[in-house]
C-alpha cells in the first residue's frame, strides 16, 4: 500500500503522472505484479467523457485480457450486431458507396472468417469502441485496486532524483502542497508533458501533418436514413470537403473529423457545419454535442528516460491517428516497462534492465510513426480528396467509371491500416537483454506479419490442442517453451531459482504450433517477446539468466548467439 508518512507526504514504489489510458494501464500492470503505485492526475475524478481513441488493437486486448478486463471492455461500445466495417462514400443518406472493408461486429468477432482481419494469430481480436465507453471501465478497475492510490485535481510541479529514488513536489486543487517519494517515476502526462520537459527531452519530427475540425453530433434520424449498410467508420469525399465519421453508440451519436485544405492554417476558415450537413443530408437535423480542433503530427521525444524517470504514451510520441495506433502504442510502451520495474522492485532483476526500455521502445515508435505518416500522405495528399472529379458524384457510365477507379485506389491505400497485423505483432526489440543468434528478424511492416522465434520478436501465438490460449499458460514471469520433452532444462530452472527469477517450463507440440517453433527451446519474456532460443541448454545457464534479467547489460549486443551461449560469455 502507498504510505502517507504524514499529511501531505507520500511514499510509494512507483509514481505515475497522468491517469489517462496509458497511466492507468501501467498502474494495473504494476499492481498485478505486486508493486504499489500512486497516480497523480491533473484532471478531476468525475469529468465529461469526450471522443478520443476509437480502436483497441489486438495487442492491447491481449494485455487487457491478462489484466482481467478484456471482457468488461469488449462489452462496451457499439451494439452487438453493428458492423465494424470501414466504408468510403460520397454521402451517407444520399450519394454512393465507393468501397468497403469488412470487419466483423462484436457478435461475429471471435472465430470469424471472410473478414480482412479474420486470420490474425491472436486470442484477443481488436475491438472498435470509443474511449468514452472503455476508459470508465479501466478507471473503475484502478479505483478498486488496493495497490493503487490516486490523487486527482493535482499536478506534479517539479521533481528531483538521486541514487535511491525520486522526490516529487505536487500541488492540489486547493493550492496545498504535497510531496511524493518514489523509487521510480513514469510520465504519462500527455503531449504537453511536464515530465518530458523536466528531463530535458524535446519533440523531434513533423509538427503539423494535418489540421482537423472535430464535432460530436447527435442525429437520431441518420441511422435510419443511411443509403448503405452501417459502418463503424465512414470516410467521406464531398465537393465541400473530406474527412471521417465514427459511429459512437450505433444509435444517434456520430463523431466527424473534417480535414482542412492544404495550406489553410485558420481553423475558422473551414465551415464544419456546412460539411457535416452535406455529408448527412441537408434535411436531417442534428445537434452539436462537443467540438474540438486538432493537429495531426509526427513527433518523437529525443529521450524516453533519464535515470529513474521514464516517458510513455503521448508524453513520448505523438502521431496522426491513422491505423488507430496512438493510444495503443502507449499501452505497448508501459507494458514493455512495467514488468521490468516490477522485476527490479521485486528483487530479481538488476536495475540495469531498465536501460532496455528506451533502447527497445524508441526505435519501434519511430518506425510506427513513419508508417502512419505515409498513410496520411497517401490519403490526404491526393487529388481525389483535395479536388474530387465532378464525375464522382454523377449518375451514369462516366460516374460509374470514376467511382470504380476511386474504389480501387481507396482499397489499395487503406487495406494496410485496417488489416495491420504487422503493426500489432511485428515489432522487434533489440537491447542487451535479448540474446541474438545471427538470424535476422522479419521486417517490421504495417500490414504483413511473419511469426518468428528470432530473439526480440513477439512469441508466436497458437491455440493449444484443448482449445486453451498459449499465453494463458505462460503466466507473469519468464516461460521456457520446450518442443522436445527429452531436453533437460534443469540447469536453466536451477539458475532461475538461484537468482529468484520466476520461470515456467511449458511443453508444446511443434506440429500443433504449425512449424512456428523450429528450435527445441524458446525463452519468452514476461511481455511475451522472445529473449533467447536454442536446441540445448546453454553451457552457462546462469549467464543466460543474468543476461535476460539485466545483470549483464550489453553483453548480448552485436554478437551471434548459440546454444553454447557464445553471445553472453
Amino acid at each position: 500500500m502507498v504510505r502517507e508518512a504524514r499529511e501531505g507526504q507520500y511514499r510509494t514504489q512507483v509514481l505515475i503522472v497522468g491517469a489517462g489510458m496509458v497511466g492507468m494501464t501501467a498502474a494495473l500492470d504494476l499492481a498485478q505484479r505486486g508493486v504499489d503505485v500512486l497516480i497523480v492526475e491533473k484532471g478531476p475524478l468525475e469529468r465529461p467523457m469526450v471522443p478520443r481513441a476509437n480502436h483497441l488493437s489486438a495487442r492491447t486486448m491481449e494485455i487487457f485480457h491478462r489484466l482481467g478486463i478484456a471482457g468488461k471492455v469488449r462489452a462496451k461500445g457499439l451494439p452487438d450486431d453493428f458492423a465494424n466495417d470501414v466504408v468510403f462514400v460520397t454521402g451517407m443518406s444520399h450519394g454512393h458507396e465507393l468501397a468497403r472493408l469488412r470487419i466483423p461486429s462484436r457478435e461475429k468477432r471471435f472465430n470469424s472468417v471472410g473478414y480482412i482481419d479474420s486470420h490474425w494469430p491472436t486470442p484477443q481480436p481488436a475491438h472498435r469502441c470509443n474511449q468514452m465507453y472503455f476508459e470508465p471501465v479501466v478507471r473503475e478497475e484502478v479505483l478498486a485496486n488496493p495497490r493503487i492510490t490516486t490523487i486527482f485535481d493535482a499536478q506534479i510541479a517539479d521533481f528531483e532524483q538521486d541514487a535511491d529514488g525520486v522526490t516529487a513536489k505536487g500541488v492540489d486543487e486547493d493550492g496545498a502542497s504535497f510531496e511524493v517519494r518514489a523509487d521510480y517515476l513514469v510520465g504519462c502526462d500527455g503531449g504537453s508533458s511536464t515530465i518530458r520537459k523536466k528531463i530535458g527531452a524535446v519533440f523531434e519530427g513533423v509538427d503539423v501533418i494535418s489540421r482537423n475540425r472535430m464535432a460530436l453530433i447527435r442525429a437520431p434520424q441518420l441511422l435510419g436514413r443511411l443509403v448503405m449498410e452501417p459502418a463503424w467508420m465512414t470516410w467521406f469525399i464531398r465537393p465541400e470537403g473530406h474527412g471521417t465519421v465514427h459511429a459512437i453508440d450505433g444509435k444517434e451519436l456520430w463523431c466527424f473529423h473534417c480535414n482542412l485544405p492544404d495550406g489553410e492554417e485558420d481553423f475558422e476558415e473551414l465551415d464544419r457545419d456546412r460539411i457535416i450537413q452535406s455529408v448527412i443530408g441537408t434535411d436531417i437535423p442534428y445537434e452539436i454535442v462537443h467540438t474540438e480542433d486538432w493537429y495531426g503530427r509526427r513527433l518523437i521525444a529525443s529521450s524516453f528516460a533519464e535515470g529513474r524517470v521514464f516517458l510513455a504514451g503521448d508524453a513520448a510520441h505523438i502521431w496522426i491517428p491513422m491505423a488507430g495506433y496512438g493510444m495503443n502504442a502507449g499501452v505497448a510502451d508501459v507494458t514493455n516497462l512495467t514488468w521490468k520495474l516490477a522485476a527490479v522492485e521485486n528483487g530479481w532483476a538488476d536495475p540495469a534492465i531498465l536501460d532496455s526500455y528506451a533502447l527497445e521502445r524508441r526505435p519501434v515508435t519511430t518506425q510506427v510513426s513513419k508508417h502512419v505518416a505515409k498513410l496520411a500522405v497517401v490519403n490526404y495528399g491526393v487529388e481525389l480528396r483535395k479536388d474530387p472529379p465532378p464525375a464522382l458524384f454523377e449518375e451514369g457510365s462516366a460516374g460509374d467509371a470514376e467511382r470504380a477507379k476511386a474504389s480501387q485506389f481507396l482499397i489499395d491505400a487503406n487495406m494496410g491500416q485496417f488489416n495491420c497485423a504487422g503493426l500489432n505483432f511485428g515489432a522487434v526489440y533489440e537491447s542487451g537483454i535479448v540474446v541474438p543468434d545471427g538470424e535476422d528478424a522479419p521486417p517490421f511492416e504495417l500490414a504483413d506479419y511473419v511469426p518468428s522465434t528470432v530473439p526480440g520478436c513477439r512469441t508466436p501465438y497458437f491455440t493449444l490442442a484443448d482449445g486453451a490460449s498459449l499465453y494463458d499458460q505462460m503466466g507473469l514471469g519468464f516461460t521456457l517453451l520446450r518442443t522436445d520433452p527429452s531436453v533437460d532444462v534443469g540447469p536453466v530452472v536451477a539458475a532461475a531459482g538461484q537468482r529468484g527469477v520466476p520461470l515456467t517450463v511449458l511443453d508444446i507440440d511443434a506440429v500443433q504450433a504449425g512449424g512456428l517453433y523450429d528450435h527445441k527451446l524458446v525463452l519468452s519474456r514476461p511481455d511475451q517477446y522472445v529473449a533467447w532460443r536454442g536446441d540445448a541448454v546453454p553451457e552457462d545457464a546462469l549467464a543466460l539468466i543474468d543476461t535476460v534479467r539485466g545483470a549483464r547489460p550489453g553483453a548480448a549486443q552485436g554478437q551471434g548467439g548459440s546454444a553454447s551461449m557464445a553471445a553472453v560469455e
